[in-house]
């Protein structure tokens, strides 16, 4: 008997039954991962162009709104004075080597004190109203014997300082034209973090580049800076970018670009932008009457730390306390303290002492403001008359003080600082001269530092108008000039 090598029937018919299931399981588990691959580029691609729907265009905006972005070319004599800016206007010697090529060399002056240079710089500003005002930081035009604005169409003008004043780092120029494009201030009180923001200037003077970001934080303080309640923000700004506009999404200036935290004298990710309704207020005054009035409170502050919070009955740190309270101050008209823990200043909460000195600064001189604190842990309210600060003005600008016509010169005021630097007491340092006037023919050159002039020492840009125009016409006068730290008299005739 031989044995059959056919397989069974039912056997077969199992097997292949088997084997057309695992094909169809295969196919449907290809498909079902085929689908599943469809349904999630469909989710990436939909999620990709619905994110990408909300990122916003800056495009028009750039477009439109810088226009009146303007560079701010500043020609300059840097003094000793030991000062420091986190963002300065930007100058051509910081390049690195690559990027010299682009710039003209830095012109060469003679008859310079030690210490003091001649250079230039750029820096950023924008347009204010139709008829040539424009807003810049103060720190861009110190020291400026003279200062361009250029526009994006290539247009250029001369400009005139109206008013500067440090403690913002706010300065406001005027050029000769009309109908010129400008910029609408919007609300800095309404600026909410994490909102997309734009900045437009001159970075290491390539012009009207933008750069975006979003508001990192607001009201913040440095410690150089006590009367701004700062924008920081982490658009990418670098010297050059002084001055320049922070835009909102509107169009809106909402700050004036004025500093960056950096190790390396470049963009870290941390800039600092003064609030337009800062701006609004300083430029209003300058325009005014060329300085800032700032009210006054009278108190030296610092912050509550916990243990401090838990010995004043606080639930928390907050506030500013009174360290101390000066004699015949409005804080000590006002019946204030040391000891008191103030905890809102006409109704604005004050969460750190940093928060006090910009509500104090911005209040109207002769305005009665309520100052709620704790005393004792006894809650209560006060209302103190605000007085005017007192501090060092620059005098208000003219346009015949950035050039002294009848002498043919331009002439800076000193600070305390630089005057003791160039070891004097009283003086101008001259700038520019005109090369046909009345100075360059006397011997008088840039560097110079005049101390009198007809006997009468000199001070002010507009002492020395006045002392100039009150002499006799083809007279001989005696100049005293300090040059090099020497003193020399000069004689210069008066023009006929």
């Amino acid at each position: 008997m031989t044995r059959s090598n056919k397989v069974p029937q039912s056997y077969a018919s199992s097997s292949h039954i088997a084997s057309s299931a695992a094909i169809t399981t295969a196919r449907f588990s290809h498909i079902s991962l085929l689908f599943k691959l469809m349904l999630l580029m469909l989710f990436v691609t939909t999620t990709t162009q619905t994110f990408a729907i909300d990122l916003p265009d800056f495009e028009g905006l750039v477009r439109d709104q810088g226009k009146a972005v303007v560079k701010v070319t500043v020609s300059s004599t840097q003094l000793p004075d030991g000062e420091i800016r986190s963002l300065p206007n930007f100058n051509e010697e910081e390049l690195p080597e690559f990027f010299r090529r682009f710039f003209e060399d830095l012109p060469e002056g003679s008859g310079n004190p030690p210490g003091a240079i001649p250079s230039s710089g750029f820096g950023s500003g924008f347009i204010l109203s139709e008829d040539g005002y424009v807003i810049t930081n103060a720190h861009v035009i110190q020291n400026a014997t003279g200062i361009t604005i250029g526009l994006p169409d290539g247009r250029e003008f001369d400009a005139e300082t109206v008013g500067s004043d440090e403690r913002t780092d706010v300065a406001l120029l005027k050029v000769d034209a009309e109908g010129l494009p400008t910029l609408v201030l919007g609300d800095s009180d309404k600026l909410k973090v994490g909102q997309w923001v734009l900045a437009i200037g001159s970075p290491f003077g390539f012009e009207y580049t933008a750069t975006q970001g979003i508001v990192s934080a607001l009201s913040r303080s440095l410690p150089t800076e006590n009367y701004v309640p700062f924008i920081q923000t982490d658009v990418a700004v670098n010297p050059g970018n002084s001055g320049g506009p922070l835009f909102d999404l509107d169009g809106h200036v909402i700050g004036v670009n004025s500093q960056i935290f950096s190790r390396s004298g470049g963009y870290m990710g941390l800039s600092f932008a003064i609030p337009v309704n800062v701006v609004r207020s300083v430029a209003d005054q300058l325009r005014e009457k060329g300085y800032v009035s700032r009210g006054w409170l009278g108190v030296s502050i610092q912050d509550v730390n916990p243990p401090l919070a838990k010995s004043f009955g606080l639930d928390r740190p907050t506030g500013a306390l009174i360290a101390q309270v000066t004699d015949g101050s409005p804080a000590a008209d006002a019946g204030l303290i040391v000891g008191d823990v103030l905890l809102a200043f006409n109704g604005q909460s004050i969460d750190q002492s940093s928060d006090l000195p910009p509500m104090v600064g911005n209040t109207p001189v002769g305005e009665v403001a309520t100052v709620e604190l704790i005393r004792n842990k006894e809650r209560m309210s006060l209302e103190v008359l605000i007085r005017e600060l007192q501090e060092d003005r620059s005098e208000k600008a003219d346009p015949a003080d950035n050039m002294n016509q009848l002498l043919g010169l331009t002439a800076i005021p000193l600070n305390e600082k630089q005057k003791s630097a160039l070891e004097v007491t009283n003086g101008l340092l001259i700038g520019e001269v005109d090369p046909n006037g009345p100075a360059a023919l006397a011997g008088i050159m840039k560097g110079d530092v005049l101390v009198s002039f007809n006997q009468a020492t000199v001070s002010s840009n507009s002492q020395l108008r006045q002392l100039a125009e009150s002499a006799d016409k083809g007279a001989t006068v005696a100049v005293l000039i300090q040059r090099k730290k020497k003193p020399v008299f000069i004689a210069l005739v008066m023009p006929r």
